[in-house]
């Protein structure tokens, strides 16, 4: 594994070997960026994101990383600094909370997946986050908005995580700030081609259906990935910013149930 040179522009993108953290990736190499890309157990899925970030001319690593395992983050970002000496974004996608068998095993796992994981790899990351680098958060209009609106009962613990990831880390602007850092947070709507649309719809019968009547069509995993790509690559806007990626949220806030 050879370290890229200082003139490269790096990205990685946690989660991406499928769902919205793959064309995320694939967004950013074809603007020029090397990436790597964290995935739990999807090897062969990561593998091929990567062989396609090759395809486009330039460096992938794929790193076997359960964000909430310490030993793991720490092993992963040794195998990061070896490949690497800076980043110049920082994707924050992968995100948990409603799979069934983690959450029986450990109930506090939304908390640990969406807001302590999240810190934790920021702060791995922040040695090699240069002046002038970029950290998105990625959420939901559900999670950006909790507590201000009806929730579903299966996502509940998943909005209060990531909401609780999104504070934490808006917490933290001043920092980022004084070390040439932004932070940008992107929500989406529900997402098609990603695993959340089938979760819910077990225990929401008729939202997706009610949701696409609402909007037309819902947005996709590729549109998704390609706006938090796009944004992070925008120079134009502050710290601190919310792009948002579907439905508008005064929409959302508008609607008396899900």
């Amino acid at each position: 594994m050879s370290e890229l040179s200082n003139s490269c522009r790096v990205a990685l993108v946690t989660g991406a070997s499928r769902g919205i953290g793959a064309p995320t990736a694939l967004t950013l190499a074809e603007h020029g960026y090397d990436l790597a890309i964290t995935y739990r157990n999807k090897a062969a899925r990561a593998n091929e994101v990567v062989g396609r970030i090759e395809e486009l001319g330039h460096e992938g690593l794929a790193l076997a990383c359960d964000m909430t395992n310490p030993d793991d983050l720490k092993r992963g970002f040794a195998a990061l600094r070896e490949w690497t000496d800076h980043l110049d974004i920082l994707v924050l996608n992968a995100s948990g909370g409603m799979e069934r068998d983690l959450v029986a095993t450990n109930p506090n796992y939304p908390m640990l997946i969406n807001r302590d994981a999240q810190i934790a790899l920021v702060e791995a990351a922040l040695p090699l986050l240069s002046t002038g680098s970029t950290i998105v958060f990625i959420t939901s209009h559900w999670a950006h908005l909790y507590g201000r609106m009806q929730q579903i009962p299966a996502y509940e613990p998943v909005a209060e995580s990531k909401f609780a990831g999104e504070q934490a880390l808006r917490q933290r602007q001043e920092e980022f700030a004084a070390r040439g850092i932004r932070l940008l947070i992107v929500t989406g709507d529900i997402i098609e081609g990603t695993i959340t649309p089938k979760l819910l719809a077990r225990s929401a019968p008729g939202l997706l259906a009610d949701k696409r009547s609402a909007s037309g069509k819902l947005p996709t995993a590729e549109e998704m990935g390609r706006a938090i790509a796009l944004a992070a690559l925008n120079p134009e806007l502050p710290s601190g910013s919310l792009i948002v990626v579907g439905a508008p949220l005064e929409a959302m806030l508008d609607q008396e149930s899900l």
